[in-house]
């Protein structure tokens, strides 16, 4: 058995094996013919001098040691290569991994309008300035900042003593008129009796009769008279014009507000109110959008249904009517300006507010539906993730559409036979196997034809 020599063991200088072992044998053998053999003695009188105990390492020497050493070396390690060479091939071969299973469906097929989304902002229908139509002291406030009132609500109260005042004054006035108009008339009587009798003249009856005349006119004058008196004492009271949400109120009680009936004069702002139902919804169109409109409608006024998404959410389930759009592009932006109205019987809806809605733009047609989950954004286009009959996965790029019912429109890249990875795109790579499982595409049954 062959023994194989340390590092220490080489560097004490020798190598210990059995006694058959011919490479000890030739390591003993040099090492006696490397030793130095002592001086003899002289006989003159001068002694050499002593040698020291031991001699200098020979070069050759040295390098012999290395060369034993490298030897050690390769022979420990083929043998450690050997041995796990030998148990790489005990080990049984590793079967390859299964492909990867995902979930497969072929696209929806269904008769849908193209649509278009735009960003709206809501709005109300009517929306009122609350102003004093008569100067006065303010003295009472008959609403809480923020709630829904009535229309002919009383909102605001204007110390009405003023105006009661002067309706008095109309109403004395026009008992007066009227007393002067019952004397005239007995005097206009009496003039025209007069006169049959030669005893009184023509030009006394016209006097009389002119002075009938102005009675009456100062009657009408008196009436007029109350009825003014009346309605400023109606304007001091501020009712609601209109049911909806008023606004905070700007002026406290106690205050001297200044008011006019025609607005020629500044009067004070007290509150806004807005109306809630209907609601209008408010979005700018751009010039290709617009175009797209009419060509689908033949030009036609706008009465179409959209679906609107409030909040955000992706669900379409809020719905008006189209029913303005403006007669002019603006300049600037480029855009024309266009309305829908929407019912809002739940008050839920605040002007304001921003939503998205969905106008057709295009007439029905067949059209193919995936979830937007089987769509993969690549750069800048998109692509769907196709199966072979082999299991093989295939990208197909494709142009896609709006939203229906949860599902984005396919125009164009793709066919209804095809088995789309509608599950499990992350397991999947272009050119991979895989194993496809049969899943199913459905409509958002919640979600109303958009």
């Amino acid at each position: 058995m062959t023994h194989i020599a340390t590092i220490d063991e080489v560097g004490e200088g020798g190598l210990r094996g059995s006694p058959d072992s011919a490479e000890s044998k030739n390591a003993a053998a040099f090492e006696a013919e490397s030793r130095p053999v002592p001086a003899s003695r002289s006989d003159t009188a001068d002694p050499a001098p002593p040698m020291p105990d031991h001699s200098a390492p020979s070069p050759l020497r040295g390098r012999r040691r290395l060369v034993w050493i490298g030897v050690v070396g390769l022979i420990a390690l083929a043998a450690i290569a050997g041995e796990r060479a030998w148990q790489r091939e005990s080990q049984p071969a590793v079967a390859p991994p299964a492909p990867p299973q995902v979930t497969v469906g072929q696209p929806l097929q269904a008769t849908v309008a193209g649509t278009t989304t735009f960003l709206g902002q809501f709005s109300a229908v009517d929306s009122v300035e609350l102003r004093a139509q008569v100067g006065g002291k303010l003295t009472a406030i008959s609403f809480q900042d923020g709630q829904i009132v009535k229309k002919g609500a009383p909102l605001f109260t204007i110390d009405p003593r003023p105006f009661q005042i002067r309706r008095d004054q109309a109403e004395a006035q026009l008992r007066t008129a009227e007393a002067r108009s019952s004397l005239a008339d007995s005097q206009l009587w009496r003039a025209e009796q007069l006169k049959q009798t030669q005893f009184g003249t023509l030009e006394n009856v016209d006097q009389r009769t002119a002075d009938q005349k102005s009675a009456v006119a100062a009657i009408e004058t008196a009436k007029a008279a109350i009825r003014d008196a009346q309605l400023d004492l109606e304007f001091s009271q501020v009712t609601a014009p209109l049911t909806g949400r008023i606004g905070a109120h700007l002026v406290s009680v106690g205050n001297l507000v200044s008011g006019s009936r025609e607005g020629s004069s500044t009067t004070a702002l007290l509150a806004t109110i807005v109306s809630l139902d209907p609601i209008y919804l408010d979005f700018d169109m751009s010039e290709a959008d617009y175009r797209a409109y009419q060509r689908a409608h033949g030009g036609s006024a706008p009465q179409d249904e959209v679906a609107i998404s409030l909040d955000g959410e992706a669900r379409f389930d809020v719905h008006g009517t189209l029913d303005f759009i403006d007669n002019a592009v603006n300049r600037s932006s480029g855009t024309i300006r266009a309305r829908a109205t929407v019912a809002n019987p739940d008050l839920a809806i605040t002007p304001g507010q921003f939503a998205r809605l969905r106008v057709p733009s295009e007439q029905p047609g067949p059209t193919l539906l995936l979830p937007p989950a089987a769509i993969v954004p690549d750069q800048s286009r998109q692509v769907v993730m196709t199966v072979g009959a082999d299991g093989t996965v295939t990208p197909k790029p494709v142009e896609v559409g709006g939203l229906y019912r949860g599902l984005r429109m396919i125009r164009r890249g793709l066919s209804a036979d095809d088995s789309v990875v509608i599950e499990g795109l992350v397991r999947v790579k272009p050119g991979a196997k895989v194993t496809p499982v049969a899943g199913t595409i459905a409509l958002n049954s919640d979600d109303k034809a958009q």
